[in-house]
């Protein structure tokens, strides 16, 4: 069956740096935009980074403001696993992320995270300050 599975997440402190992982079964990422999302209780989905598809760790990305210079995003097409890089974790960064696959990356990635056709259930990110 079709599915994301994110990993990686758990407590951190305040200046530490986490890892999330998002892996694919049933499909490739990298025939994907992936893209990362979190959301904190009483707050909306925000988007966090976006990548579109292809074989490489690299390509078009895009970043909120607020993770632009700390946080970033690649591939592994091996492991059909796309990576969340968090760098200089602030409290703010608390939440639950979320990883999804969209078929257009201009639609997905800097229109609507409606266009995204898979989900996965998400890892919990906790920032101790």
């Amino acid at each position: 069956h079709l599915q994301l599975v994110e990993s990686g997440g758990g407590l951190a402190q305040s200046g530490e740096s986490l890892r999330l992982s998002c892996t694919a079964s049933g499909f490739t990422v990298a025939s994907y935009a992936i893209g990362w999302f979190r959301q904190a209780p009483g707050k909306e989905r925000e988007r966090v980074a976006c990548i579109e598809s292809g074989d490489g760790p690299d390509g078009n990305k895009v970043f909120a403001d607020s993770v632009r210079e700390r946080f970033t995003i690649s591939r592994d097409a091996a492991k059909n696993t796309v990576y969340l890089h968090l760098n200089g974790l602030q409290a703010e960064d608390t939440g639950d992320y979320y990883c999804a696959a969209g078929t257009d990356f201009f639609k997905f990635c800097v229109i609507s995270a409606e266009a995204g056709d898979y989900w996965g259930q998400g890892t919990q990110v906790t920032v101790s300050s």
